[in-house]
Order: structure tokens, then sequence, then C-alpha cells
């Protein structure tokens, strides 16, 4: 059976059994919604790699080798007058003692006044214990504490501030712990707490959890938000609560199905799944041409039936395409490495070719259903000639199809424009710039970064050859010298290293004698001190430090942006500095910041590996469609320059190109696409109608040109706003990203759509010679 007759006996069918097809739809859906039950999230970046991934299985090891931990929360403490005062230093003691005993907290590594180890003397003997037992009753012990906080380097930048009037706890977390849920419970706590103190939280944990959280309300509160608004804005458009619904039915069916689909397959929700439902919604909107075209044919034919059936024949073959293309479109990004991208693209997709299914079956079978005298009385608005809409897309396309050298040198213009926005792109990603400017998130990161050494942490691992070579002077010397010239980078904030413990026990020992602020010129010494200090200290200390064969050492970075160039400076700098400097040593990045660096490159690399593979599918697909190698060029204009105007604003706008923008990408060459297949399909169509055959005249191309823009290009604009309208609701969000996502999305529609009715009969019109063998007459 040929595909056209497969398409006809479908719709043919569903008109006439349209209660056994919704019925059957029904039974589908509900047996996706059994797998809802199973549902699962993951909100950790980390596991947006898979766990054979280099950057994991090193990092994995990393932490194991240094007894680190994968996630630390800061909370830091502001006092205008100065953090020394019995007061304050009371209710950090008492806020440490509540912290040590909350579940989630890995008590034995907190970092806070009365918990860090100090290397002091006692007696002519090496003395390391807390910085503070108890807060200081007098001024000579508050004095005291000052001397011991100031004097020792260690401590400046991370757990005190330089000018006095910020203090921090450092609080890790055990595996499985919630950032969110910990930092709540610390709010909670400092809230007992009656001074004239600030108090901010910050760290990866409280960011990545609680944008979790975040995500999955905005998940459950904006897709029915965006299903009120697309419902309001169809009814403004066709006067009936009954299609406007109708229109509704395919749109929560295949959200439903792509969902139950994700979750059998056993795929936990993430971040990029949990936007597939307004995705979705408004992907749906594609069947808006056939409810568009449906109000035409009914004024025309004035029979229910047999108007379906014309309007299935009339836009079936386009929305085949349209559907396929930005299944491809989405489909291409399973071609990624991020796991969550795989998943989102294949949901999508899914969705997509559920929503094709859906548009020769059960939206013709709920047409059946529409009340025949409101049918009747709203049809007769719908006018290609006479409708103040009609006539407004008729005047665009009329300026494109009449002067079409004005309006592509005027193309050409915005060409340049975007192609000089697009080369001032700066890819990054930092998921602290995901929140509000203003946001507790957002003002604690700000705030800390400030005054500390920075919130965002990466390592980098010195790895030697032979056992003790970290001993050795050379080697503590290079350490010391690459740490003193990463700190030159703006955005690093401070290191620290075993260097920094050999160098304070040297001092110390030494009455601080300044001219002993030096690593020692003996490995023996060296080896001595760490002796002494690991018999004293708590072993988390040195075991951060160093790993006991005395091969490997780790430099502490912490970074006052977590932006991924910022990690990507480190770096560079530390390779400079090797360079400068040989050394029998190879030195690696490790950590957080090291993560996000390699999640920002491979999530990029990803997406422009996908999109570039569904370019060239999707202009196959449009070759075959319009079986012609010419009109897909034609078809592909709007594509390429909504997608490179959208880059050239990006540009302009100082925004980094980070994830949500480079999705983006997939979305509108799927929608472009949609557009340019409906109008030159029926263009064509239009066009052989009235011509028959043989080349066709300029004025008949004119005509048809208008005819479509019209007629079907209403559709087009219709798609477009109701679209626009589902992705409106996220500029409303808490969140960056779905902000960004909502204005873009809108923005992108209405562009395409009139790149579709301006721009295409220009090029038409101006090609005309070209496109049509022969030429018109």
């Amino acid at each position: 059976m040929k595909k056209g007759a497969i398409r006809e006996s479908l719709t043919g069918f569903s008109v006439n059994h349209p209660k056994l097809v919704i019925a059957i739809v029904l039974l589908i859906t509900v047996g996706f919604m059994t797998q809802f039950p199973k549902m699962r999230t993951d909100t950790d970046p980390k596991n947006m790699l898979p766990a054979t991934s280099d950057v994991r299985v090193w990092n994995d090891k990393v932490e194991k080798t240094f007894g680190l931990y994968k996630d630390t929360i800061v909370l830091g403490i502001v006092n205008g007058r100065g953090i020394l005062n019995t007061g304050t230093l009371g209710r950090i003691r008492n806020i440490t003692d509540a912290i040590l005993r909350m579940k989630g907290v890995a008590a034995r590594d907190v970092s806070s006044f009365t918990t860090i180890d100090n290397v002091s003397v006692d007696g002519g003997m090496l003395k390391v214990g807390p910085l503070m037992t108890d807060v200081p009753k007098t001024d000579a012990g508050m004095s005291a504490l000052r001397r011991d906080l100031f004097a020792n380097p260690l401590f400046i930048n991370r757990i005190i501030s330089k000018d006095g009037k910020t203090a921090a706890i450092y609080v890790p977390l055990e595996e499985g712990a919630n950032g969110k849920q910990v930092a709540d419970r610390i709010r909670e706590i400092v809230k007992k707490e009656d001074g004239g103190e600030k108090y901010y939280i910050a760290g990866d944990p409280v960011a990545r959890d609680t944008f979790g959280a975040e995500m999955f309300k905005l998940m459950g509160v904006f897709s029915p938000i965006a299903g009120m608004v697309m419902l309001v804005v169809a009814f403004l458009m066709f006067r009936s609560l009954f299609l406007s619904f109708s229109i509704m039915v395919p749109a929560m069916v295949i959200i439903i199905w792509s969902l139950g689909f994700i979750i059998g397959l056993g795929y936990p929700i993430h971040i990029m799944s949990s936007m597939s439902p307004v995705f979705l919604m408004a992907i749906a909107t594609d069947s808006i041409h056939i409810f568009n075209e449906f109000y035409f044919r009914y004024r025309e034919r004035q029979d229910k039936n047999a108007a379906i059936l014309d309007t299935m024949k009339a836009v079936g073959v386009p929305l085949i395409y349209t559907d396929v293309a930005t299944a491809v479109g989405f489909g291409s990004l399973m071609l990624a490495n991020i796991i969550p991208v795989r998943v989102f693209g294949l949901g999508v997709g899914f969705g997509t070719l559920a929503l094709l299914l859906m548009s020769f079956t059960l939206v013709p079978a709920i047409l059946t259903f529409v009340n025949t005298e409101k049918l009747r009385r709203v049809s007769e608005r719908e006018d290609a000639g006479s409708g103040r809409t009609g006539r407004l897309l008729r005047g665009l396309a009329g300026l494109g199809a009449r002067k079409p050298k004005a309006v592509v040198a005027f193309g050409l213009i915005l060409f340049a424009f975007a192609v000089a926005g697009t080369s001032r792109i700066v890819v990054n990603n930092n998921l602290i710039e995901w929140f509000k400017y203003h946001s507790g998130i957002r003002t604690a990161d700000r705030v800390l970064n400030r005054s500390l050494g920075g919130t965002s942490l990466g390592y980098m691992v010195g790895i030697a050859n032979e056992d003790d070579f970290i001993k050795t002077p050379e080697a503590m010397r290079y350490i010391e010298g690459l740490q003193r010239y990463l700190e030159r980078l703006p955005v690093v904030g401070k290191t620290t290293s075993v260097a920094d413990y050999v160098k304070r026990i040297n001092l110390v020992l030494h009455n601080d004698d300044p001219k002993f602020d030096t690593i020692p010129d003996s490995k023996e010494t060296i080896g001595q001190y760490l002796f002494l200090f690991s018999m004293s200290a708590k072993p988390s200390d040195l075991d951060n430090m160093v790993d006991y064969p005395f091969r490997r050492a780790n430099i502490w970075v912490q970074l006052k942006t977590w932006d991924a160039q910022a990690m990507r400076d480190v770096i560079r700098a530390a390779g400079e500095y090797k360079k400068a400097h040989p050394i029998a040593m190879e030195f690696k990045p490790a950590g957080i910041a090291y993560f996000n660096l390699v999640w920002n490159d491979d999530v990029l690399w990803d997406m422009l590996k996908g999109f570039i593979a569904a370019l060239v599918i999707v202009f196959i697909i449009l070759a075959f469609n319009f079986r012609s190698f010419k009109w897909a060029l034609i078809g592909y204009v709007p594509l390429l320059f909504t997608i490179l105007l959208i880059y050239g604003v990006v540009g302009f706008m100082k925004k980094d190109f980070d994830m949500p923008i480079s999705v983006l990408s997939t979305l509108s060459l799927g929608m472009a696409i949609d557009f340019a297949i409906h109008f030159v399909s029926r263009f064509k169509r239009r066009l052989a109608e009235v011509a028959g055959e043989g080349n066709p005249e300029k004025e008949q191309i004119v005509d048809s040109l208008l005819w479509t823009a019209a007629r079907p290009g209403k559709g087009i604009m219709r798609n477009a706003v109701l679209f626009a309208s589902a992705f409106s609701v996220m500029l409303f969000a808490p969140l960056t990203p779905y902000i960004t996502v909502g204005a873009f999305i809108v923005s992108m529609m209405m562009l395409s759509s009139l790149l579709t009715i301006i721009y295409l009969p220009a090029l038409i019109t101006l090609l005309r010679g070209w496109l049509f063998k022969g030429g018109p007459k």
C-alpha cells in the first residue's frame, strides 16, 4: 500500500470510527501513565557524563587518593564591625556545634574556628590543636586569637577575611547527602542566633540541589500554566472552546506518552528532561495547521467529514515532513555523550513522532464531534481575502514579492550584523548564574567570593615518578612557585598545599623569625616536619595534600567564579609555569571546577555535533520533500537566518553561549523548517492549480505567494503565536535558563514566521528564473 493510501486510510478510519480511535488512544495513554510511579530524579551535573568518562574516573581517583569530599557547603558569617568579638565568636561556636550534630555532615572534617588545626609551638615542641577551644573572655585572649589568625596564611581568606569582617565554616557532606536539605537546616540553626551578623550559604551542592528542587517545582507549575495560556490564546484565535480544548488534547497525550516512555526505559528525569513537557506542548501546536485549514475547507464544502478528509489531503504531506524534521532535529541529540542530552532528545523526538500519529488519527476523530452550527459561524470568519489577518499577511508577502531586491538587501544588512555579533560569542557555563542576580544563592556566592578565597574549588595534582619526591626541596619550591603564579590570576583567590604547612612548621619552630618563612634546604628536614605534623594533626590535614608514598601532591585552588573558563585559565597558567620551570613532575587538573569545564566543553561540542548532523539530515528531508535541490536551498534560508540572528543577538548582548542557548539551535532548526515546508509545499500546490502545465507567469507566482501567505500563512502565524505563548510563561521563572529559553523562543518564533512570510516570497520572486526551469514568461 502506498504511503498516501496509508495516510488517507488512517484518516478515513478515524473519521468513521472516532469513538474507537479516542478509546484506543486513551487506553495507550493509561498504559504510559502506569510508568509514572517508577519516576526517579537526578539533578547531579556529575551524572550528565557517563561514570566511565575520563574526568569522572580521574576525579574519583583523586578524591580517594587524598581523602577528599565530593561536596562542601560554605557558611559565611559577616559582621561589619568585625568578627573578633565575644558575641560573634560565641555564635560561631554555637552554630558549629549544631552543624557537627547534623545528619549528612562529615563532622570530623568540618572547618571552623573551633575545629580547624593551628600549628604553633609550646615549650619548644610542635603543637597542633584547635584554633579556638573556647571564646576568649579577656582582651589578652582576644589579642592572642587575632595574632594566631592573621599570622597564619593558611587561615587568611579561608576562614577569615583580610579585613576581619567575614568568617567561614566549611561543611563537607557525606556521600548521598542533599545539599539543599543540609543548607535549609543550617538556615534554621542561624535563625536562632540573635545578633547583628548576616549569614550566607554557598557552594556547589547548595546551588545544584536547590536548582533541582526548583526545576521540578517549575515543571509541575509551569506546564499547567503554559497549557492554560495556550488554551486562552487558541480560544481567541478560533472563538470555540471545544476546538481550543481539541488543540490541547494532543499536547497532553504526547507529554504523557513521552514521559512514560522515558521512565519505562529506566531513565531518571534530569534537568533538561524537566523542560520537555513545555517543549512538547509547544511542538504540538503544529496540529494547528489542521484546524486552520479545516475552517477554510468547511467554509467551502459545508460538509464536516468531507472537510476533514480534504484538510488532511492538503496538509498531510507537509505535516509528515515537518514532524519528521523536528524529530530528526531532537533525535540528533542522541549522538551526544551527555546522558541527559541523549534522554532529552529521545523523549522529545519520540513525542514528536507520537504527535504525527495523533495528527492523522486523534485530531480527525476529535473534529468529528465539533458542533456543526458553531463550526459554520466560526468558519464564516475564515476568509483569506477579506479578513484583517489575511490582508495583513498578504501585505507582508506582497512587500517581499513586489520589492524583492530591497527585502533581500535589508536581509543582507541583518546578515552582516548577525555575523558580527556571532563573532563575539563566548562559550561558557556557570551554574550559579542559573539563578537570578538578587537570589539568595547568587548573592551569597557574590559576597563570599568578594571577601574570601572563593567558593569554587579546583585542584592541581602533581605526580612524580619516584617515592618521596614530594619531600624534596625542589618539589616543594616548585609547588610554592606554582601557587604564587596561579594567584596572579584574577579568578584565583587562594591556593593551599603541603608547601604551606612545611613553611608554617619551619617558621614556628624558629620563633616566628621571618627568615625561616621558607622551604627548608633538606629533604630530611622536610620529612621530619611532615612526620611531626602527621602525629599531631587531624589525619585529613595532611591526607588532603599528599599521598603517603609522597609521589603525589594536591594544590587546592579556590576560584572567585564558577565560570567554566576560570579553570581553563588555571590549566593554561600551570602549563606556562611548567614550560618556564621544567621539573620531573606532571600536573593534572581535578575537582568540581575541572569537571564543570569538561562538562561545559562536552555539552556544547555534543550540541554542535548533533546540530550539524541534523542540518545535513534535514536538508536531505527538504530535498526529498520538494523533489528539488534548489527548493531545499530556498527552504533552508529562514532556518539559517533565524539561527544566525539569534546568535548575533547573543554576541552583542555579551551573554555567554551556554547549554540553554545551545539547545535553542536544535529547536529553531525544527520550527523554522516547519514553517518553510508548509509555505513552500502549499505554494507549489497552489501554483500548480492556477498555472497548470508549463512555466508559470510572474503574476501567477505573485498571486500564489499572496494566497499562500494569507491562507496557510495564517496557520504559520497561529502556530508561531501559540508556540510562543507556551514558552512565554518561562519569562517569569526564578531560574535564568528558563527565562533565557522563554525569551529566545518567543522572539525566535515570531522571527521565523515573519522571515517565512516576507523573505521566502522575496527569494522566490527574485530567483524565479532559476527555480522554474526556463523562467516565467
